[in-house]
């Protein structure tokens, strides 16, 4: 379990991470969500003891990150793949991490099949690509077989193929009942990923919740109704006091469920061709919720790029 009480990093006169308190617990992924310039990176950095609290603590299964003896066999972690020597092979790489975590050598080979680097082993780091540096830095989470994995933008530089992989490993940690703390801008894929969710702004707490209850307290949702009488069965979901607007030649109707409208029109002996309900996205719903926390907001239309 990760655990953050009233954890504050103040550089200046600015706080970039204000008085956060969560919990990250095992069996599940959570997922740590926020804009550009909300605090994400320097609260992982804090919880990894890379940067000092002003105030507060961050601890992990209720010891700092820098109290343990062999920190990879306790918190295994992907802040910055590329943070490594470009002239020594993936496998040597691995292999003085391990050695200095007092893990077994053979533990090697079998991180670097799982990641998919066995036939590159040898090559030297600093010639691989963005998704292979990637891939040697999730091996580089998983060398200690931690019980907490800390993965800041794991799927940057993925393709297709590595980005389900990295979905169902961060899925597969938790069913084992592992703590896993995922951080990401990919809204869709966090969707298929996370089960909680911790959303920070302006180095604030937004929420705190399964990621259900997000959804469902910050994402709009209308049922799509089509009818050839589109105008007669506006009238009457009008006259019950239902929110109705006119999109595309389709009703968007908010005020209840869809299986209610069904019966109402049903009774009204007008025909139906369509009944959808339509519910909001995870980026939906985020955008809402972080809206007046965003510092970088470019201009809705690029200066110099025509109209």
């Amino acid at each position: 379990m990760i655990s953050a009480q009233s954890l504050t990093k103040i550089y200046g006169a600015k706080a970039a991470v204000d008085g956060l308190t969560f919990t990250v617990e095992p069996g599940r992924v959570t997922g740590f969500l926020g804009p550009n310039g909300a605090g994400k990176s320097t609260t992982m950095r804090m919880i990894l003891g890379l940067d000092r609290p002003t105030s507060g603590s961050a601890t992990v299964n209720g010891r700092r990150y820098q109290d343990f003896p062999a920190p990879l066999r306790e918190v295994g972690a992907l802040l910055e793949a590329r943070a490594l020597h470009p002239g020594r092979s993936a496998r040597d790489h691995l292999r003085w991490l391990a050695a200095s975590n007092g893990i077994p050598r053979a533990r090697v080979d079998e991180v670097l099949g799982l990641v998919g680097l066995e036939a590159v082993a040898d090559k030297r780091a600093g010639t691989f690509s963005l998704g292979m540096g990637q891939r040697l830095g999730i091996g580089v989470a998983l060398l200690g077989d931690p019980p907490v994995v800390v993965l800041d933008e794991p799927v940057n530089g993925l393709d297709p193929e590595g980005i389900r992989w990295v979905r169902t490993l961060a899925r597969e940690l938790a069913a084992q009942g592992r703590t896993v703390f995922v951080s990401s801008h990919l809204m869709s894929e966090m969707a298929l990923t996370a089960d909680h969710l911790v959303v920070v702004g302006r180095g604030r707490i937004l929420a705190d919740c399964s990621m259900s209850d997000f959804i469902a307290e910050h994402a709009a949702s209308y049922v799509r109704v089509a009818s050839p009488q589109r105008g007669e069965v506006a009238d009457l979901l009008r006259r019950q006091g239902l929110d109705v607007a006119v999109h595309d030649g389709e009703l968007q109707v908010q005020g209840t469920d869809a299986a209610a409208i069904g019966e109402l029109v049903g009774r009204s002996g007008l025909l139906l061709h369509e009944l959808t309900l339509v519910r909001s996205s995870l980026e939906d719903a985020f955008m809402t919720l972080t809206a007046d926390s965003v510092e970088y907001a470019a201009a809705a239309t690029p200066a110099g790029i025509a109209r």
